[in-house]
């Protein structure tokens, strides 16, 4: 009798097993559905939030982009009111001080202005992705990667948002305070423009310094002050900086060439053989002196006595780099700086391109601006004309980075050698190794009075030489580095010797072989 009762005890408990199994089996499978549909939720409203973020980031990307340019075209017309302006000041006799002091604060904001519009259009072009991609050691930057290009330019458009911002505040307030300018302009007397004058060709004329040129030329017409001494004006700065360019520049005017009998250029060395000459001089004289050292109170002070017997009226600039110069003077220096980084992009911009659009060329516009930070550095004007007429000659990209890694390894190889700056080892006559612009080693030596002129050699330009490394004559020739194209006319010329025999003497470090480039 207890058998049965087992037996359907056991059925029932194994009954019970397969129907607690089948009941956990079921809710796997529903919690495992609730899970998959928790996934898709979350992949879908994921995928959801990411494309709206993308859409609210293009969104306002795009919006950003349009105010840029908007504010950009606002910034334009600005300065094209200023330009129009300075133009037009640069072409007047500006006898108010206060006057030359606003056109120097209206140059300096065109020239800044000019540089954030370029700066926009710049990176304008990396967005596009067309600009040059090299490798970091010759240009700085690189176009970002895909997945995070939208946030660069997002960023990039933050930091030119705020460039743009501070010059058209500047822009705006300038152009505000420039309508009395305007208007006290107006009754200033015009000068005689002359066809060498135009503006269209910034290698053939004088660039920028538009304030100190008015300096100078109010310090030649006014009348002298009250008393016998004739009125001194110390014209200070660093060499290359254009001293000499400055001075020649407004000695052309026909006011100041009408004032004075004649213009007489002296060196320091030299300054007291104007003794020798006082019966030759008549009339109102400009006395010229050039410092390349200190003087000698005493010399100065016998050449300062001989000044007051000239006519009523004579009056004496120095030009040196010396700050001590100063002291010389009867009126406020003149202080000539280096061009601002603005001001110099602006000019090798103009030169390098020419007539050519920069926009049309937008590959070229990254290099250029390493060029120019480049010469900025070397804080010489002399290299300017050289380097952009070979540049302007050959507007293509891979010609341009080829010589950009030239320059960066010939001022290394200077630097190696010498352990000072180009600038500096120009400065202090030291020789040039130029030899990554040409096939073979090449030394160049500075003239002086240890090594004199050689004029029987054939000559060639630095910038000829540049373009072609094999119009280098055999043996030995004159290398003009620079040469001015306005008044003085000064050049720089070097001797460089035979290679060959150059170095069986071991005065030259050899360089690497160096491939020749042909475009």
């Amino acid at each position: 009798m207890s058998f049965p009762v087992k037996f359907h005890h056991k059925t029932h408990r194994l009954c019970f097993t397969k129907v607690d199994t089948q009941a956990k089996h079921s809710t796997y499978k529903r919690r495992g559905g609730e899970l998959d549909m928790d996934l898709t939720i979350s992949a879908v409203a994921s995928e959801f939030v990411s494309r709206f973020i993308s859409f609210l980031i293009n969104k306002y990307s795009y919006s950003s982009h349009v105010r840029l340019e908007e504010k950009v075209e606002r910034l334009q017309h600005l300065l094209m009111r200023v330009h129009t302006v300075v133009e037009e000041a640069d072409g007047r006799y500006i006898m108010n001080s206060r006057m030359v002091m606003q056109l120097q604060l209206l140059s300096e904001a065109m020239y800044q202005g000019y540089h954030v519009v370029d700066t926009f259009r710049y990176q304008s072009f990396v967005d596009k992705g067309i600009s040059e991609v090299c490798n970091s050691s010759i240009l700085p930057f690189a176009i970002p990667l895909k997945r995070t290009r939208t946030i660069e330019c997002t960023r990039r458009d933050k930091v030119v948002n705020l460039d743009l911002d501070g010059a058209l505040k500047t822009m705006q307030s300038v152009v505000a305070n420039m309508m009395e300018f305007v208007v006290l302009l107006g009754g200033c007397d015009r000068m005689v423009r002359r066809p060498y004058d135009s503006y269209l060709y910034y290698e053939n004329i004088m660039f920028g310094r538009h304030a100190e040129k008015q300096m100078l030329l109010n310090f030649l017409l006014q009348q002298n002050t009250p008393g016998d001494e004739p009125s001194v004006l110390p014209i200070i700065g660093g060499c290359t900086v254009g001293k000499k360019t400055l001075v020649a520049h407004v000695c052309r005017d026909e006011r100041v060439q009408s004032r004075f009998s004649s213009v007489l250029h002296l060196s320091g060395e030299n300054l007291l053989k104007i003794l020798e000459h006082e019966s030759t001089m008549l009339g109102k004289m400009l006395v010229v002196v050039e410092f390349a050292s200190n003087i000698d109170d005493n010399d100065w002070r016998t050449f300062h006595s001989f000044v007051k017997r000239l006519a009523r009226g004579s009056k004496v600039i120095i030009i040196s780099k010396l700050q001590r110069s100063a002291r010389f003077g009867s009126v406020k220096p003149i202080f000539l700086n280096n061009l601002s980084f603005e001001e110099l992009w602006y000019l090798f911009k103009t030169l390098a391109f020419g007539s050519a659009n920069p926009e049309e060329h937008p590959r070229l516009v990254p290099i250029a601006q390493e060029y120019a930070k480049m010469l900025h550095m070397e804080e010489s004007l002399l290299v300017i004309n050289p380097v952009a007429d070979v540049l302007r000659n050959n507007l293509n990209v891979q010609f341009w980075l080829f010589l950009l890694k030239k320059r960066r390894r010939m001022l290394e190889r200077n630097l190696s050698i010498y352990g000072v700056d180009l600038k500096i080892q120009m400065e202090q006559g030291y020789p040039l190794d130029l030899t990554d612009y040409a096939m073979n080693p090449l030394r160049a030596i500075p003239y002086s009075a240890i090594v004199p002129r050689k004029k029987e050699l054939p000559t060639v330009t630095l910038g000829d030489l540049v373009a072609d490394p094999s119009v280098r004559p055999k043996g030995e020739f004159n290398l003009v580095t620079w040469e001015s194209r306005i008044p003085p006319y000064n050049s720089a010329s070097y001797f460089v010797p035979d290679w060959v025999q150059d170095m069986r003497e071991g005065t030259l470090l050899p360089g690497r072989k160096r491939r020749e480039f042909h475009v």
